[in-house]
């Protein structure tokens, strides 16, 4: 095991940027970004964990990205914008009524994104000779993945979002004379698709600068698969599983498990992995590369896929049936950190873990996860239960994908309840507490608390529903939920059990 990927006994809080206080609809990278780390510091935290950076894509899911290395666009903060003097002095006081606790995709996405287009109109108008040299000089140093992205958006817009295999042939098969035409085409659309990333990782710099000033390091998270309709799998057809016609002949998702009976089948198209060994690996060291100049520690979503996988026809309508194929294995990791050093990668290792798993993670050398709302349905020699956690991982009382605690508790059968009321020594009055406690007193490393918890809500406060297709992704807060005891609590018990 490499011992430099040993993380120091630390403790943070999960939340993703959408479910951030702030005017216009949805969390952002604006000022209530900046507080929240200084609230944290605060609170005694040193970690701050979300979800996917990239865009959303269907369901509104921040794992089915239309990009595996562009920042969604709808995290910009659009005061920024407007003190830089490319929004109108009126433009954001009239925001969409928005219930402060939940997001409405459907208002918050079209306002947000015409108030970018206003913005990047304003920008190629009038903006000062220092920005667009810096926006050139962005564009130049991302142009490896960003001239196939803006592109690709671009086309995506002209065409309503229809498949990219039903684009006409030549530049659904990047033939050269049509990229270069459509990029002729598209120059304008192009030039929005430009704006918005610069202003977005410009913006992320700033809030990564204040985190690291404020002695917070922020934990990424990299979903293993991609969407089909992305820039990545339209610009490197021959790294997936696809037919002649760019569509998938298999696609990915789990068989039935502790979420879904009928299983998860999720439809992302499937690596080919023969093609990314045959280059070294290259593309998913980019990719990293890429994440860890975002972020300082990335979770490695369904990390057992890299072992192995279940591969599910394509036009197979469940993920009941399927096949397990093997994934590559150590030697991807191996190729990544020859390339860029020590990973600082935490392993979601959760579900039935087979050998090859097990050994995966052993020969990778990276914390695995322990889930506390697990540890409960059997005896004591459950792997979830704190007395049984292992140093080199991490622990959360519950993920995105779990109810909160409160939740669990209401749903958690009489056997659960009875083996937690007896282990956590509660009535069950303050369970969430009682868990999260029970994960800072953990051997454990690293302990994750998800928010939800912090702040005692219920399930209808959770993020994810994992196999169910919409009404998720939604959760926010309001800083009156937020009291002086939940931070000092917090801090005190980070300094009780030697995690500040």
């Amino acid at each position: 095991m490499p011992t430099s990927m040993r993380l120091p006994r630390a403790s943070g809080v999960l939340l993703h940027p959408t479910s951030l206080p702030g005017p216009h609809g949805s969390g952002d990278l604006g000022p209530a970004a900046h507080h929240f780390i200084d609230w944290l510091k605060g609170a005694g935290q040193s970690l701050w964990q979300m979800l996917p950076l990239g865009g959303i894509g269907p369901g509104n899911s921040p794992y089915m990205s239309s990009s595996a290395f562009a920042g969604n666009v709808l995290l910009i903060d659009l005061a920024e914008l407007q003190q830089r003097g490319w929004l109108g002095a009126d433009a954001l006081a009239h925001p969409p009524p928005a219930d402060p606790r939940r997001i409405d995709f459907a208002t918050m996405v079209p306002w947000r994104m015409g108030k970018l287009a206003e913005a990047a109109r304003a920008f190629a108008a009038g903006a000062s000779a220092a920005d667009r040299a810096d926006l050139a000089a962005f564009c130049s140093a991302q142009a490896s993945w960003l001239d196939d992205y803006t592109l690709f958006m671009a086309q995506c817009d002209a065409t309503g979002w229809a498949s990219w295999t039903t684009w006409p042939a030549g530049l659904a098969q990047r033939e050269p004379a049509a990229l270069a035409a459509a990029r002729v085409q598209h120059a304008e659309a192009i030039g929005f698709w430009q704006f918005c990333q610069w202003a977005f990782f410009r913006q992320w710099a700033a809030l990564r600068a204040h985190a690291h000033a404020q002695g917070v390091k922020i934990v990424g998270d990299a979903p293993i698969f991609i969407a089909h309709q992305s820039a990545e799998v339209w610009a490197r057809q021959d790294l997936f599983e696809l037919d002649a016609d760019g569509k998938p002949t298999v696609v990915a998702g789990v068989p039935p498990d502790y979420f879904s009976p009928t299983g998860q089948r999720w439809g992302n198209p499937l690596y080919r992995w023969s093609a990314h060994a045959a280059e070294g690996y290259a593309w998913w060291t980019e990719r990293l590369r890429q994440t860890l100049a975002l972020v300082d520690i990335v979770r490695i979503d369904h990390f057992r896929g890299f072992a192995d996988y279940w591969e599910i026809a394509a036009d197979a309508p469940s993920a009941q049936t399927g096949q397990w194929k093997l994934g590559p294995g150590v030697a991807l990791f191996d190729a990544m950190r020859a390339a860029l050093g020590d990973l600082p990668v935490i392993a979601e290792d959760l579900g039935v873990l087979s050998e090859p798993v097990k050994n995966l993670l052993r020969d990778s050398g990276f914390p695995g996860m322990s889930i506390l709302q697990f540890a409960f349905a059997g005896n004591a020699s459950d792997p979830f239960l704190p007395h049984n956690h292992k140093p080199h991982s991490v622990v959360y009382t519950g993920t995105h994908d779990n109810d909160t605690s409160v939740g669990w508790w209401a749903a958690a059968t009489e056997h659960e309840q009875h083996h937690a009321r007896a282990y956590l020594g509660t009535d069950g009055h303050d369970i969430a507490w009682a868990l999260l406690r029970a994960a800072a007193a953990s051997v454990a490393d690293t302990a994750i608390h998800p928010m939800q918890d912090i702040l005692v809500l219920p399930s209808d406060c959770r993020m994810n529903l994992p196999g169910s297709a919409s009404g998720w992704w939604v959760w926010r807060f309001e800083w009156s939920q937020v009291h002086p005891w939940h931070g000092q609590r917090l801090a005190d018990m980070t300094k009780l059990y030697g995690r500040a």
